[in-house]
C-alpha cells in the first residue's frame, strides 16, 4: 500500500525550481478563441522513463494532473513514484503528495536540459498549482503561473496546448478566481469539447459562480467521457450540493469501493466523512476521517473534519491537538478560524486572541499570493471583527459573479450584523433555498428572522439548523438553542387566517310541487340560511385571542410569543 511516510512537511517539499527564460504574462486568448486542430504530439525520453506527449488536460479531480504515457514501457517492474503519479493523471485521480513532489523533480530537471518542451512545462506548472493547493503553500502558485506561461510562449494553445490552458483553469480555481477559471475551461472546450480533462475545473469553476444548472451540466458531460471512481465523486459532491443526501451518500459510498489508489481511497473516505457530519453524526465522521488517515497519512483535510467531529463529542482536548497539529501541516486560514472559535467557546480569550492574529498573518500571505480568501475574512470580521468590513469584501465578491450558496450566507450574515437585517435576508434565504443540508445557513436565516420579528420561520430555521447537526458550531449552537427558548412556543390553535374554511352548506331540497310559490321561499331562505352567516364563523374564536393577548403582552412585552399571538389575532380580526 502506498502510504505516504509521516515526515516533516519540508523533507517533503519540492525543490526550488530554476529560472529559465523570460516570465512576460500571457494574455489569456479571447473567449471566442478558433479551434485549431493540435499537431502531432513529441515524444522526448528520459533516462528513466518516456516524457509526456501532448496531453489533452491539466489539473483533474482534486488537482490530478493529465498525462499520456508514450505506451513503450509495458515492464513487470513495480512502478516508481513518477509512473505512478502518471498513472494517476492518466486515471484522472489525485496523487499523492509524495508521488507528485517526485514527479515535480523529474520535470525540473527534464526541462532545464529542454527548455523548449511546452507539454513538460505544462506538467510541471499544473504540479505545482496542485501542491500549493493540496498543501496550503502559495507561494507554489507564482512558481506555477510562470511555467504555465512558459509553456504558452513555447506552444501556444491554439496550436495544441490546451493542457496549459486546463492548467491556467486549475490555478485559477486555486486562487479563489473562478469567472478566470470559467474563461480558460470554456476556452479549451469550444476548441475540443471532448477533452475530458477541462470538466472538473470546469465544474469547480461554476460552482464557485453559483451556476448550478452549468455545474449540472459539466457534470454529466465528465461522467460521459470519464467513468469510474473519479465521475462517481463529482456527482456525489453534486447530490451535496443540492441536498439530495441519500443520493449523494450511495454515490460516494461506491466511489470509496470502487478507488484502490491510496490518495483516491483517502478522497473518497475524507467525502463519507464529510456527508456523515454535516448529518450530525460525529462518531461516523470520526470513523471515516480515521480510515482516510490510515490509508494516506498525509491527508491532512481528514484531520481537520476529524477535529471538528471531536468537538461535537466533547472531546476537546483531543480536538485541540488535532486542531494544533492540522494548523501547522495544512496551514488553511479556515481552520485557523475554527480553531480560535474553538478557544472561544471553552473561554481560553488569550489563546484565542493568538489564533486570530495567526488567521491574519495566513490572510495576508494569502493575498499577496494572489489567492482570494475574501469569505473566510468575512467570516471572521463579521463575528469577530468589523462587520461592514465583511459587507465591503463580500459584495466584491458578487460583483465578481462569485454568487455560491457560501457567499449569499456570508453576505446576508454580515449585513445583519451591521443592522441591515432587511437586505441581509434576501441572501440568507438564497442561500438556503439551493437546498444544501448547512446546519449554518439555517441559523443564520433564522436568527435574521428573529430579529425582524417573524417569528414562525425563525422558530422553523432555528430548529431546522438543530436538526441536521446539533453540534454545528461550538460557538453558534449554543445560541441557536438559547434563542429558541426566548422564543418559545408558538400561540396555540395557531393564526386565524390559517384556520381551514367552513364547510360549503347542503343544498336545499327542492320542492316537487308548485313552482312559482318555489322561487319565493327560496328568494327568502337565501339571504337568510344560517349557513351564509356562518362564514364569519372561523373569526369567531378570534375575540377570545384578542382580549387575552394584551394580559400577557403587559406582563412580558418582550416576549416573542405574546407578540405572535397579538399579531395573528389582529390578523384574523
Amino acid at each position: 500500500m502506498d502510504v505516504m511516510p509521516q515526515q516533516d512537511p519540508e523533507s517533503r517539499r519540492p525543490p526550488e525550481p530554476s529560472p529559465e527564460g523570460p516570465h512576460d504574462p500571457y494574455v489569456m486568448p479571447a473567449e471566442g478563441a478558433t479551434a485549431v486542430p493540435p499537431p502531432p504530439p513529441t515524444l522526448r525520453t528520459t533516462l528513466r522513463r518516456a516524457a509526456f506527449g501532448a496531453l489533452a488536460a491539466g489539473v483533474l479531480l482534486a488537482g490530478a494532473l493529465v498525462a499520456v504515457p508514450d505506451g513503450k514501457d509495458d515492464r513487470a517492474k513495480e512502478p516508481g513514484p513518477v509512473e505512478r503519479a502518471e498513472a494517476a493523471a492518466t486515471a484522472g485521480s489525485p496523487a499523492s503528495l509524495s508521488d507528485l513532489t517526485a514527479l515535480i523533480g523529474d520535470r525540473q530537471k527534464w526541462v532545464e536540459a529542454h527548455p523548449k518542451d511546452a507539454p513538460s512545462w505544462a506538467t510541471l506548472g499544473s504540479a505545482y498549482a496542485e501542491w500549493g493547493r493540496r498543501s496550503a503553500d502559495a507561494a507554489y502558485f507564482g512558481r506555477a503561473e510562470e511555467a504555465l506561461k512558459r509553456s504558452l510562449e513555447e506552444q501556444p494553445g491554439e496550436r495544441g496546448n490546451g493542457e496549459a490552458w486546463v492548467g491556467m483553469a486549475a490555478l485559477a480555481n486555486a486562487r479563489h478566481d473562478f469567472l478566470a477559471a470559467k474563461r480558460w475551461g470554456e476556452t479549451v472546450r469550444k476548441q475540443d469539447p471532448k477533452t475530458w480533462s477541462v470538466y472538473p475545473v470546469l465544474i469547480d469553476a461554476y460552482t464557485g459562480l453559483g451556476d448550478v444548472k452549468a455545474a449540472t451540466e459539466a457534470t454529466e458531460k465528465f461522467g460521459e467521457l470519464r467513468k469510474g471512481v473519479p465521475a462517481l465523486a463529482r456527482t456525489a459532491d453534486l447530490y451535496r450540493g443540492q441536498g439530495w443526501r441519500e443520493d449523494a451518500l450511495a454515490t460516494a459510498r461506491e466511489a470509496a469501493d470502487r478507488a484502490t489508489a491510496p490518495a483516491e481511497k483517502a478522497e473518497a473516505l475524507h467525502r463519507l466523512g464529510e456527508l456523515a457530519w454535516e448529518r450530525g453524526e460525529p462518531e461516523e465522521a470520526v470513523a471515516q476521517f480515521d480510515a482516510a488517515l490510515r490509508t494516506d497519512a498525509g491527508h491532512h483535510a481528514s484531520l481537520a473534519g476529524k477535529a471538528r467531529a471531536l468537538v461535537a463529542l466533547d472531546r476537546t482536548d483531543e480536538a485541540l491537538a488535532a486542531y494544533q497539529s492540522v494548523v501547522t501541516k495544512l496551514p488553511r486560514p479556515a481552520y485557523a478560524l475554527e480553531l480560535g472559535e474553538l478557544y472561544a467557546s471553552l473561554e481560553l480569550d488569550g489563546d484565542a486572541r493568538s489564533q486570530y492574529e495567526k488567521l491574519a498573518e495566513l490572510l495576508e500571505q494569502a493575498k499577496a499570493a494572489g489567492v482570494d480568501e475574501s469569505v473566510v475574512q468575512a467570516r471572521y470580521e463579521s463575528d469577530h471583527g468589523d462587520p461592514a468590513v465583511a459587507v465591503e469584501l463580500l459584495r466584491g465578491q458578487w460583483r465578481k459573479q462569485h454568487r455560491s450558496a457560501a457567499v449569499a450566507d456570508a453576505l446576508g450574515w454580515a449585513l445583519h450584523r451591521t443592522g441591515q437585517s432587511k437586505e441581509g435576508l434576501e441572501y440568507a434565504r438564497q442561500a438556503v433555498d439551493t437546498g444544501v443540508r448547512n446546519a449554518s445557513y439555517a441559523y443564520h436565516l433564522g436568527m435574521i428572522e428573529r430579529e425582524l420579528a417573524q417569528y414562525g420561520p425563525a422558530r422553523r430555521h432555528l430548529q431546522e439548523a438543530l436538526r441536521t447537526n446539533p453540534a454545528f458550531s461550538p460557538l453558534d449552537a449554543p445560541k441557536a438553542r438559547e434563542a429558541l427558548e426566548t422564543l418559545g412556543e408558538p400561540p396555540p390553535g395557531g393564526p386565524g387566517d390559517m384556520q381551514p374554511p367552513p364547510p360549503p352548506p347542503p343544498p336545499a331540497p327542492a320542492p316537487s310541487q308548485e313552482p312559482k310559490q318555489e322561487a319565493g321561499p327560496k328568494q327568502e331562505q337565501e339571504p337568510k340560511p344560517e349557513p351564509k352567516r356562518e362564514s364569519p364563523k372561523p373569526e369567531a374564536p378570534a375575540p377570545a385571542p384578542s382580549q387575552t393577548a394584551p394580559a400577557p403582552s403587559k406582563a412580558a412585552p418582550s416576549s416573542p410569543a405574546a407578540v405572535e399571538a397579538e399579531a395573528d389575532a389582529s390578523k384574523s380580526s
